[in-house]
Formats: structure tokens, C-alpha cells, sequence
């Protein structure tokens, strides 16, 4: 709720993605992890508790524009993210993927991300049906506490 409730950024039409990293504020900006092309990031609107978003530092909308170097490190990323998920969380399972351009629900399809979701056996309800709405059992603060915490202890 209170990111919801909070003042929308000015900057809110702009690539967020090629922003966050620039902040210098990693809590505040819920960056779990910066490689050298790439960074994890929580997702500020999340399917799931802990979901993570894995992506690289330059705006890229096709994994084909990526140098080599940037595609070796967004999958060792995306293996780290699960890891970190599985240390902090323990989930059953995890929804790993990409969606590119409008056409296939791309928020941002000007800047690839890979979604990194943890699952857990029985983690549906109704809510997301019935109530258009999603039940976080944690907040952002507290889950990016948890996670970083398991970024640290590796």
C-alpha cells in the first residue's frame, strides 16, 4: 500500500529501467544484485512475492542486440536470482521468461527483462479473478530485507 499511495515520480513516462540502476540507492530502488552488464531487481509490480526481474544496464529490446558478454551474464543472472529465491524463500517451483513486445504484454518492450517468479504448490486463489487484485503477504521493504540478506550470505 504505501507504494501505491505514494506521489507517482515525475519521470514516470521514462524508461525505468535505465533509471533505477543510475539512483545510487540500491535499497531504495530494490536492486538485489548489479553484475557488470546486468542487475536483479524486485519487480515494483509483482505476480508473486519475490518476484524478481533480471536485466541489463543498457536499454536492449531483443536478446539478439545483446553483446555475448551480456547474454553469458543475464543467464548466469537469472540462475543467480533463482538461487536467491530458493536460499531466502524455498519455493516449489519458479515462472522464468520474457515477453516480447506489446503483442506478447511487454510492460517495457523498449528494454528486455527476464521475470524470475517463485511458485508454490497451491499458490493460486481467487483473488486475481474474481478480485482483479493480488494478496502480497510481505512488503517491498521487508521482502527486499529478506532477499538481500541471501544476496550477502552466498
Amino acid at each position: 500500500m504505501p507504494y501505491i499511495l505514494a506521489p507517482k515520480d515525475p519521470e514516470e513516462g521514462s524508461n525505468p529501467f535505465t533509471r533505477i540502476p543510475q539512483s545510487g540507492d540500491d535499497a531504495k530502488e530494490y536492486i538485489l544484485l548489479r553484475g557488470e552488464h546486468n542487475y536483479i531487481v524486485m519487480n515494483r509490480y509483482p505476480y508473486n512475492a519475490g518476484h524478481l526481474l533480471v536485466l541489463p544496464y543498457r536499454e536492449v529490446p531483443r536478446l539478439e542486440e545483446l553483446t555475448t558478454a551480456e547474454r553469458h551474464e543475464l543467464m548466469d543472472l537469472i540462475v543467480e536470482a533463482q538461487n536467491i529465491l530458493t536460499r531466502a524463500l524455498r519455493p516449489d517451483g519458479f515462472n522464468t521468461g520474457f515477453n516480447f513486445g506489446d503483442a506478447a504484454g511487454a510492460g517495457i518492450p523498449c528494454h528486455l527483462h527476464c521475470h524470475v517468479v517463485p511458485r508454490w504448490n497451491g499458490d493460486t486463489n481467487f483473488m486475481p479473478v474474481i478480485g482483479n487484485t493480488r494478496v502480497l503477504p510481505d512488503s517491498m521493504d521487508a521482502m527486499w530485507q529478506r532477499l538481500h540478506a541471501c544476496v550477502e550470505a552466498q
